[in-house]
């Protein structure tokens, strides 16, 4: 690639909306400049946090801009939601040093999508040379190891075939069959589990609580206000950390507008929950939910049926309601594998994790194959891949 330039960028102005989106396209809104503009101007990607961005540009022989990537120096591994801690703790006892280290990602967003973005003109070699020059970062800044997570099956193969290590992950997605509507898609489930979600939503719904399906201009900085303090109380319950700050949920909206949905529920003219979505050109995203007080079923309708009837209205083809939660799968979401690939410079860390992975695969397939039999639809019904 001696003809080709690569360069680091600490941040998403130096490359330019234009510039970004040309590579990006608008498909995915999590690689859009506006979704990652505003984790670094809300203060949500930093030093506090720990994401420091070090974006990739790619530009080919004829200096034209052939590619990006969306990427971070990393001290830790946290909001990833791919977890190599045990390889890290691994090669430090044996007197490495795996942080800093390079991650190819979309922060705090476990959502499945391209990471490395070719231009629609870009010559056909580009993602390969593209997958080289991050191993090339890596050996010339002594980083110990560069991550793409949650890409594209097509990129975790090619990653592969450029001597990256793949792994496989498993969410729960909906798919939508040509439903017109959600009791035409009751109608596919056995017996059984239709009379459970029936009650769940016919409980949820006799609360006293009203329910809003929100976009763009139509949220308010009152909702965001409520919807940050419902985030909080989540976080809070997980003890987990509140990387996305109060001034990035507005700052999304507005630079996102209609591709963001929020789904609120009122009791009165009080918000007690909400349920952040993105939508891109054929999926809706669950991303963040949380509420105030004890409502029954209120999390399943909030974040899954009224999901499910949103993509049914607007004829999307499925729902990916984020990492984690088997017991998505009686609710009509089905395991889904996620990809992955890592590069890791020392040999003898590299060795010792590809035998982990040639071991881990065969058994996250066989996870999901066995997670695919709690299927609530009848047996007649499409299968999940």
């Amino acid at each position: 690639m001696s003809d080709w330039s690569v360069s680091l960028h600490d941040g998403l102005t130096a490359i330019g909306q234009t510039a970004w989106d040309s590579c990006a396209g608008a498909d995915n809104p999590f690689v859009s400049y506006a979704f990652l503009s505003a984790l670094e101007d809300s203060g949500s990607v930093s030093q506090r946090t720990g994401w420091l961005p070090r974006h990739v540009t790619l530009h080919a022989p004829d200096g034209t801009l052939a590619a990006v990537c969306p990427a971070y120096l990393k001290g830790h591994s946290w909001g990833e939601y791919v977890f190599d801690q045990g390889w890290a703790r691994a090669f430090e006892a044996a007197g490495g040093q795996y942080y800093p280290k390079l991650q190819v990602a979309v922060p705090f967003t476990p959502a499945p999508g391209p990471r490395l973005l070719c231009a629609p003109s870009a010559p056909p070699e580009t993602a390969a040379i593209l997958a080289d020059a991050l191993r090339q970062i890596c050996g010339e800044t002594g980083l110990s190891s560069a991550h793409v997570t949650f890409c594209e099956e097509r990129e975790s193969t090619l990653l592969s075939q450029r001597g990256w290590l793949p792994r496989l992950g498993v969410q729960y997605h909906w798919h939508n069959h040509g439903y017109s509507s959600f009791d035409d898609f009751l109608a596919t489930l056995a017996s059984r589990k239709r009379k459970v979600l029936k009650r769940e939503r016919r409980d949820a719904n006799a609360a006293g609580l009203t329910f809003h399906t929100l976009r763009g201009a139509d949220i308010t900085p009152a909702d965001w206000q409520a919807f940050y303090t419902f985030y909080r109380n989540t976080v809070d319950r997980k003890w987990g950390s509140a990387y996305l700050t109060r001034e990035f949920f507005p700052l999304l909206s507005e630079r996102l507008g209609d591709r963001v949905v929020l789904m609120v529920a009122r009791h009165g003219d009080t918000p007690v929950a909400a349920a952040l979505n993105l939508l891109g050109d054929d999926t809706l995203y669950g991303r963040n939910w949380g509420c105030s007080g004890d409502w029954p079923f209120l999390h399943f309708e909030l974040c899954y049926y009224r999901a499910i009837d949103f993509a049914i209205e607007h004829g999307l083809k499925r729902v990916e309601a984020g990492a984690q939660g088997e017991h998505k799968i009686q609710r009509g979401y089905v395991p889904s594998l996620t990809h992955s690939a890592h590069w890791l410079e020392n040999t003898s860390l590299r060795s010792a994790v590809s035998a982990f992975l040639a071991e881990e695969r065969p058994a996250i397939q066989a996870e999901a194959d066995a997670l695919s039999a709690l299927s609530p639809y009848r047996k007649d019904e499409p299968g999940p891949f």
